[in-house]
């Protein structure tokens, strides 16, 4: 029997960049949540901690986001966790900005 196998070797790897990416996305919508949660339990009065969680979540999903546009225009790269880092961190920052305007208004 003659059994052709398909195999297909690459030299692609993730980008580290990539995966720090993925990596602050997720820390920042954690700590986006909790600060939320927590700030709904105590009556929405946000104490200064918060305040402080939301603006690091900030920096790290801005960070998050260089990254991964970074990471994405890297040659012979897989994209995966481009991609994941880039909608993670790009969801963290459209919240940042919605509970900026909300914060604003009410």
């Amino acid at each position: 029997m003659n059994l052709r196998k398909n195999y297909i070797f690459t030299n692609k790897r993730y980008s580290e960049k990539s995966i720090m990416s993925t990596i602050l996305g997720l820390i920042s919508l954690g700590a986006l949540v909790a600060a939320i949660y927590y700030t709904f339990l105590a009556g929405g009065e946000a104490m200064v901690g918060y305040g402080m969680t939301g603006l690091l979540a900030a920096i790290f999903s801005v960070t998050g986001l260089v990254l991964g546009i970074l990471s994405k225009l890297e040659k012979d790269k897989f994209y995966l966790f481009s991609y994941i880092g880039i909608v993670t961190n790009a969801l963290a920052v459209i919240s940042i900005i919605c509970i900026i305007y909300v914060g604003n208004f009410i």
